[in-house]
């Protein structure tokens, strides 16, 4: 069964409520945002100007900018080490982002080619929404029978 999403743009899937981070956070906020928010994503944003997009944080940054895990350290030497280190640390800098009214086709397409698992949405500098996978899951399941 083919999805269409043909006429659709990045605005009609994205998540318009964006958690953030502070570049100058402590890792162990983006540890809590994400278990707490259940998000894999969370876009940092400038210390001065809270809407611009400066880097990216993932599920996947935090498992890597932790190693205490695999050094045996236990839950709360874990938190101590996620405590010392900053957002900006393990940040991806300068991520992709796009346009909300760009064709959501265009936005499948950079996701799979530079494999990433999401965008930040920006319009006129600012952060407005934040398309994932788990939007384009969404919108395919909405598109299902029954």
């Amino acid at each position: 069964m083919a999805i269409v999403c043909q006429g659709l743009r990045v605005r009609d899937v994205m998540t318009p409520e964006v958690a953030t981070l502070r570049q100058n956070e402590k890792l162990s906020i983006a540890d809590d945002v994400m278990t707490l928010g259940r998000v894999r994503h969370l876009p940092v944003v400038d210390d001065d100007d809270r809407a611009r997009v400066v880097g990216i944080v993932t599920r996947h940054d935090l498992f890597r900018g932790s190693l205490a895990r695999a050094l045996g350290y236990g839950a709360v030497a874990q938190q101590k080490l996620l405590g010392l280190l900053a957002v900006k640390e393990v940040m991806t800098p300068n991520p992709i982002t796009i346009a909300p009214d760009a064709p959501l086709s265009e936005a499948a397409r950079i996701m799979l080619e530079r494999k990433v698992g999401c965008l930040p949405v920006v319009e006129a500098g600012k952060l407005v929404g934040i398309l994932t996978e788990s939007d384009f899951v969404a919108m395919a399941l909405r598109s299902l029978p029954g």
